[in-house]
């Protein structure tokens, strides 16, 4: 599959005649709301897990050095948390711009912090788009994000700010945590994590 979404995406008919759609947002969405939105709730969805496969050719890399960036994976048992986001179809168009390297929309159950849980949308990068990179080390992401800028900055940035959000939400994530920890290590040679 293309890496390019947009049209994949805007055949998704799953909530036409929805006036409202919880979207839940697991990357930059937890903490970049770019976009008009109704009500925002801490969330999970329950069997996937956040990891850095992605590759970003178009915000935190280019096609010649992609930056990694957050998908989530298929893992049984797990429990990814984020952000929700109460949201009107019109921000459809918005979100598949932002999300086109790669990025398809998909229904999901919601959970919320209260035990109440809705369907909604989710943006996932799954492994048979082209920018999609693989797994890898955590000390190698951390190389690979040091390395790595775009048009919307630099790579150790988001995750940065992922990391910071996820702190906020009071949540943690080992994956996410521990490539930080190499990127700080790498940023400053001898420190100890």
């Amino acid at each position: 599959m293309d890496a390019a979404t947009i049209a994949i995406n805007q055949r998704m008919n799953k909530f036409d005649g929805h006036a409202q759609v919880w979207l839940f947002g697991y990357g930059s969405l937890i903490y970049k709301a770019d976009f008009p939105y109704i009500a925002r709730r801490p969330a999970s969805i329950t069997g996937w897990t956040r990891r850095f496969w992605q590759g970003s050719h178009d915000h935190r890399g280019t096609p010649m050095a992609p930056g990694r960036v957050a998908t989530i994976v298929p893992q049984a048992g797990a429990i990814c948390d984020g952000m929700a986001y109460l949201i009107t179809p019109e921000v459809f168009a918005h979100l598949d711009h932002r999300e086109k390297n790669g990025y398809l929309r998909l229904s999901t159950v919601i959970s919320f912090d209260d035990g109440s849980s809705t369907e909604g949308l989710v943006y996932i990068a799954n492994e048979e788009n082209a920018a999609f990179l693989g797994a890898a080390s955590e000390l190698d992401i951390a190389r690979q994000i040091a390395r790595a800028a775009g048009p919307s900055g630099p790579n150790s940035e988001y995750l940065l700010h992922l990391a910071h959000a996820l702190r906020e939400l009071g949540k943690t994530d080992p994956h996410v945590f521990a490539i930080e920890r190499h990127l700080a290590q790498l940023s400053h040679p001898g420190t100890a994590g």
